[in-house]
């Protein structure tokens, strides 16, 4: 069930990628989005570990230790692709040139503040370059399950876990739903195929938005 959850998610957002894109994808679930990329879209995906026009994952078998993605998962490389120092990878983000970055989360707030690198008691690997990223980036889109254990919110009026970003996403999907972020709120956009209104807004502390146009995925 949650490999279904994760596939919904990465394919929707593979529909927000345009041609000609830079793109970041986020260690877990974000990198999931590589494998639904259109074959005739051109599209770069830089990685933070240092390589851009990384490809989807390698058929099983044919993985090469030396080509993993920020967390050392085999992926591919594309033709025209390279590979670079960490500097070089950071000058790239930080210059501005990535046009879209997608990050996993464990909390989003309504003014699209992100909390996506620690849990107070728990020992993680840190923030890694999320917080460049974020800050670096064009635009922002969180890959998120809706719940934590399908029924605590993960989208909240306001994060209670540190911070990695203040007001920097502007869209979330999940598997349930997708929502922009707006100075007025959250605005909820689409809604997946078999999900009423009343489900994602259960499932959402703060109140949404919703889109007159509302459409499904």
């Amino acid at each position: 069930m949650m490999d279904n959850k994760k596939e919904i998610i990465a394919r929707r957002i593979a529909r927000e990628l345009k041609e000609g894109y830079v793109v970041n994808l986020g260690i877990g679930l974000p990198t999931l989005v590589a494998n639904y990329i259109p074959d005739d879209m051109n599209v770069t995906l830089q990685s933070e570990n240092g390589m851009v026009r990384m490809g989807p994952a390698p058929e099983e078998g044919m993985e090469d230790p030396d080509i993993t993605n920020a967390g050392g998962v085999p992926v591919t490389i594309l033709k025209g692709g390279a590979f670079f120092d960490s500097a070089m990878s950071f000058t790239i983000i930080r210059g501005g040139h990535v046009d879209l970055t997608v990050l996993g989360a464990l909390q989003i707030d309504e003014s699209g503040s992100l909390s996506s690198h620690i849990v107070p008691g728990v020992r993680v690997p840190g923030m890694g370059g999320a917080m460049d990223l974020i800050a670096g980036s064009k635009r922002v889109i969180v890959a998120t399950t809706h719940t934590v254990n399908g029924n605590e919110p993960k989208i909240l009026k306001k994060c209670s876990l540190p911070l990695t970003a203040v007001a920097k996403v502007n869209m979330i999907v999940t598997e349930l739903a997708l929502i922009e972020v707006t100075r007025d709120g959250l605005l909820l956009k689409e809604i997946a195929e078999g999900v009423s209104v009343e489900h994602v807004q259960s499932l959402t502390e703060p109140k949404l938005i919703i889109d007159k146009e509302l459409s499904t995925f």
